[in-house]
């Protein structure tokens, strides 16, 4: 399959959400995804309006997490996470499904859980990836997130949150491209490492993936198309 590089660096979701990561960290991490001009930043909430602000008017998105990462947020909780990310400048939300509602097939629970943050996220224009938790769930029960969050016109599903037991799998991604209607995209999260793991996805229709190891993943990339090296400066901006 042939590619650019924008083909590639615009499916990362460069994730800056392990706890232990300082604002150091997360300042750095934006200029990374600035310079390798990233789809977004997923960054931990309390960062998010610095990060709207460090992101500026590129083209880089700013995002963050709903419910996370275990979802079991009551519905009026996440519906304020959503109001609060939006007014902190926030493009694309990635929400927790209520993983207990989902194992006891409370479908009604779990269709008002998702619809109350999307509503809230289309009515002001920003976007929303809705997380499964596949590794603790059934095909049956992904195919039923999957019939609802087509209802429910969501903008993207995705495997999971890189911190359940279990990833992104190929046999997963293949499942929910086949029952994600057309308009919802899929993102795959945990497990994709290298530019061979992110091709291997794009092939099975992924268009987003949430990765930690971006740098490596586009410095391959790079070198493949044998366009020059980027140098990542405190600001973020890039030099060749």
């Amino acid at each position: 399959m042939q590619y650019q590089y924008s083909d590639i660096s615009k499916m990362i979701d460069h994730s800056l959400l392990n706890p232990t990561l300082t604002v150091a960290d997360l300042d750095s991490g934006i200029a990374l995804a600035l310079a390798y001009d990233v789809a977004s930043v997923c960054i931990m909430p309390y960062y998010l309006k610095r990060c709207t602000e460090l992101l500026g008017d590129s083209t880089v998105n700013p995002s963050t997490t709903i419910g996370f990462p275990h979802g079991g947020h009551t519905t009026a909780i996440k519906q304020a996470e959503a109001e609060t990310a939006i007014a902190d400048g926030c493009q694309e939300l990635d929400m927790v499904v209520n993983i207990s509602k989902v194992l006891s097939e409370d479908w009604s629970y779990v269709r008002n859980d998702i619809h109350a943050v999307v509503e809230v996220a289309h009515v002001a224009g920003r976007k929303v990836k809705v997380i499964f938790e596949n590794c603790y769930l059934n095909d049956s029960q992904k195919i039923r997130l999957c019939e609802i969050c087509n209802e429910e016109n969501v903008d993207w599903v995705k495997t999971s949150t890189g911190y359940g037991t279990g990833g992104a799998t190929n046999e997963d991604l293949v499942l929910m491209r086949k029952h994600a209607a057309p308009h919802v995209q899929v993102k795959a999260a945990g497990g994709i490492r290298d530019l061979d793991g992110l091709i291997a996805v794009r092939e099975l229709g992924v268009t987003r993936c949430g990765a930690s190891r971006t740098k490596d993943m586009l410095d391959e990339c790079r070198r493949r198309l044998n366009l020059e090296e980027i140098h990542v400066t405190a600001t973020g901006a890039s030099s060749y």
